[in-house]
């Protein structure tokens, strides 16, 4: 019986756990080290994986931290507001147009006694303000109209002198006229009137340029336009839209 004992499961049992200590610390004792050391080494990765999808995430998805990259290695460029440097330009000085023309010998007694107010202080005038003789200063476009339908009736140009005051260097007086300043040059538009048109429906019209040279205004260019003169005589209905023809 103890040999049965001595060699049974016992002894082994024994024999495993006092001599065989050393080699159970290396095989059993060892296996578990290992696993530990496995376990380990899994967490650490699964650590490295978290922190690698969230920089990935960071980075990619638009709603981290770091989407505009690692802070300061960038300068940060500031910028300073330049302030709005104002304009030197003087202002044209304006004039008092009415009291040129009632005072200028060159505008025709008509215009001067029929020159008054249409309404208040205001006067059927209209006045521009531009370059066209090289004087010293800018020169003075006047265009008389009447109250009731605006139809001109005279166009002045009045040149700037050194000591401040003006020279007429440009009168036309008629029907329908009107002068204006386009590039440099005076250019004069009139009216044409047939015997039976309207103030409103005139028959054509003469444009003219007027070019400064040699103390004087010569003319340049001149057009004649003719207007239709079915154009307001009546009402009528629009023509049924069409097809456009293709090849």
């Amino acid at each position: 019986m103890r040999g049965l004992t001595g060699s049974g499961d016992g002894g082994d049992a024994r024999g495993d756990a006092v001599g065989d200590g050393g080699s159970g610390d290396r095989t059993g004792g060892g296996r578990g080290r290992r696993l530990t050391g496995w376990a380990a080494s899994s967490t650490a990765l699964a650590g490295l994986a978290v922190v690698g999808l969230f920089a990935v995430s960071c980075s990619t998805g638009g709603t981290g931290t770091r989407d505009e990259g690692p802070a300061g290695t960038q300068p940060v460029v500031r910028i300073t507001p330049t302030a709005t440097t104002p304009s030197r330009a003087r202002p044209t000085p304006r004039v008092d147009a009415v009291a040129l023309l009632k005072a200028d010998t060159k505008v025709s007694e008509r215009v001067r006694t029929d020159l008054k107010p249409c309404t208040g202080d205001e006067y059927p005038v209209d006045t521009s303000y531009g370059k066209l003789t090289g004087g010293p200063g800018a020169d003075v476009v006047v265009n008389v109209m009447t109250c009731g339908d605006s139809v001109g009736v005279g166009t002045y140009v009045y040149r700037p002198r050194a000591d401040g005051t003006y020279e007429n260097v440009f009168t036309t007086e008629q029907p329908a006229v009107y002068g204006t300043i386009d590039r440099g040059d005076l250019v004069v538009t009139t009216q044409v009137y047939g015997k039976k048109d309207a103030v409103a429906y005139p028959s054509g019209e003469e444009v003219i340029t007027y070019h400064w040279a040699n103390t004087r205004f010569s003319e340049t260019d001149r057009v004649h336009n003719d207007f239709n003169r079915a154009v307001g005589a009546g009402e009528g209905d629009f023509p049924e839209p069409t097809e456009p023809t293709k090849n």
